[in-house]
């Protein structure tokens, strides 16, 4: 009876397959016009995170891309002025380092993430593995997509110089 009962836990761990890695999807807009980008998946890696962009209608070159606070894209009032994707607040700090260092960076805030590589067509669909985050990280805040490239670095620009924030997804 016992080898019964422990051969029928053997057929059924074997069917249920292996166990599900950790996912989700995020819906990116333009923070301009609320019109769809795409979408990132996010699953958990071997090397870290990995994020996969099936993103359109963006600008070609290399953006910033972060992990940033809040859950919110939208617009915050900064300087008397309406900025769009603000309410996503800062990048993600969880250990309160205040440094701008890149994602490969241990001493630097979490938020960093590779850079996103834009097509000539404006589609992105490289990879981008991220080493110290995990999908269970992401969850309730935003990936923000910025208008030019980021050099990791808080000179000679704050934040690595991507400038304003033009796209935006929520994790849920």
């Amino acid at each position: 009876m016992r080898a019964t009962v422990t051969a029928a836990a053997l057929v059924l761990t074997l069917a249920a397959g292996p166990a599900l890695a950790a996912k989700a999807v995020i819906a990116v807009t333009a923070l301009e016009s609320g019109s769809s980008l795409g979408t990132i998946e996010a699953v958990d890696g071997k090397q870290g995170l990995v994020l996969k962009p099936k993103l359109f209608g963006l600008p070609a070159g290399p953006h910033g891309i972060h992990l940033h606070q809040n859950g919110d894209c939208s617009a915050k009032e900064q300087d008397g002025k309406l900025v769009p994707g603000l309410a996503a607040g800062g990048h993600f700090d969880p250990k309160g380092s205040s440094k701008h260092m890149g994602p490969w960076s241990e001493g630097g805030h979490q938020g960093d993430l590779p850079a996103l590589a834009v097509n000539g067509d404006g589609t992105a669909t490289d990879p981008l593995v991220v080493p110290r985050l995990k999908v269970a990280d992401l969850k309730g805040r935003a990936i923000v997509i910025h208008a030019g490239a980021d050099n990791y670095a808080d000179e000679p620009k704050p934040l690595g110089g991507g400038g304003p924030r033009i796209a935006c997804g929520i994790v849920k």
